[in-house]
């Protein structure tokens, strides 16, 4: 899966990721994404009118889910 997500732009060097950059990982729509995001499956935060996905806890979900 990180070979798939390096291919994306590089961002495995990031210690976060949008939620855009998550439904871009996982091939899911925008209202699916805060859906996952609403469960806390992974560790979020909201930054002004954003959220970021804690990447490392994101990761390990994924790596957990396959």
């Amino acid at each position: 899966m990180k070979e798939h997500i390096a291919e994306r732009g590089g961002t495995l060097n990031k210690k976060s990721y949008s939620v855009a950059e998550i439904q871009q990982i996982l091939g899911i729509s925008r209202p699916t994404a805060y859906t996952l995001i609403k469960k806390d499956l992974f560790q979020s935060v909201r930054m002004g009118n954003g959220i970021r996905i804690i990447k490392s806890s994101f990761d390990a979900w994924l790596d957990s889910t396959m």
